[in-house]
């Protein structure tokens, strides 16, 4: 469950690929640093989202955020997955979480999925995305949808809120989900793991800089980074639901996923990590353009088929 060392395969030929045409945007002198320290997806313009034949999109007002509520004709409503993006906590929703959706809602046969557009740094730091995390999930809720029929999945920052959003609901005396879905968590804001030195070189994405999201403190703030609701990482994981941890062993996160699932095992929680040769930060956005991203989002489709008690 550790680390990979220097005798790990390697990605496949597509993975390869797309892994080196990253590496190559990345480390452009006009557009590279904007896309690592997150400037490029702030500012980010996308058309509208076209909402596929036999899906019904209905965006919610809450006080303080949105969210979108995706549903599928003839889907069953007695489970329910609550999405949280990724983006450093510094970038809105896009249409590749909308995307991610739908893909979920496929591989949970047609459940209902929320996705938050919560609030974001440097304008809202911690606490606000958690307290949108906690809003979300207490509207599933209300909505009658019970706490042992959601799953809670994010990637990259969302992955972290999903851990604090569970750690806050145990906190509380809330009841947890069914389950937790977290792609290439970022559950530490110290960046003190091994892997921040040992993948500082081939981190196609966050590599060879310190002027990265992984090193900036908008969303921490004047906040302590070991509090556990800002890094889950130092939390404690006593009765937490499964787990499905999915990371790239290439990725300058990798340890802030080792380190959580190693912790939870010892805490006794079922923890599925798989660490994918060769792959990158949140390579499941590739969605079926390689193998290993489409061998992912199965391994979603497992774990949704346990924890819902469908034939998979």
């Amino acid at each position: 469950m550790g680390c990979k060392d220097k005798t790990e395969q390697d990605a496949s030929a597509q993975g390869r690929l797309i892994r080196e045409l990253i590496a190559r945007f990345a480390s452009d002198h006009l557009i590279g640093k904007k896309i690592k320290n997150g400037e490029f997806r702030k500012n980010l313009t996308e058309p509208p989202w076209m909402v596929p034949g036999g899906f019904t999109k209905k965006e919610i007002q809450m006080e303080k955020f949105k969210m979108e509520w995706l549903t599928a004709g003839g889907g069953s409503s007695d489970r329910a997955l609550l999405q949280l993006h990724g983006g450093g906590y510094v970038a809105s929703m896009r249409n590749a979480y909308r995307n991610f959706a739908v893909c979920y809602s496929e591989l949970g046969r047609k459940m209902p999925v929320l996705t938050i557009d919560y609030r974001v740094a440097p304008e809202n730091p911690y606490p606000a995305a958690l307290l949108d995390a906690v809003s979300a999930y207490r509207w599933l809720l209300e909505e009658g949808c019970p706490a042992n029929r959601i799953v809670v999945a994010g990637d990259s920052a969302g992955g972290g809120l999903a851990l604090a959003l569970a750690l806050y609901l145990k906190d509380h005396g809330e009841k947890l989900p069914a389950g937790i879905i977290a792609m290439s968590p970022w559950t530490d804001l110290t960046a003190s793991g091994e892997s921040y030195q040992t993948n500082y070189e081939r981190d196609p994405l966050f590599g060879k800089t310190r002027d990265s999201l992984i090193y900036n403190r908008e969303y921490v703030g004047l906040e302590d980074p070991k509090n556990p609701y800002i890094s889950p990482a130092f939390g404690d994981f006593h009765g937490f639901p499964p787990m499905l941890i999915q990371a790239g062993s290439y990725e300058m996160l990798l340890s802030d996923s080792v380190a959580v699932a190693r912790k939870a095992k010892d805490h006794g929680v079922k923890v599925r990590l798989h660490i994918y040769d060769g792959m990158f930060h949140v390579f499941q956005m590739a969605m079926q353009l390689m193998p290993e991203s489409r061998q992912a989002w199965k391994e979603v489709e497992k774990f949704l088929s346990l924890i819902f008690e469908f034939e998979n």
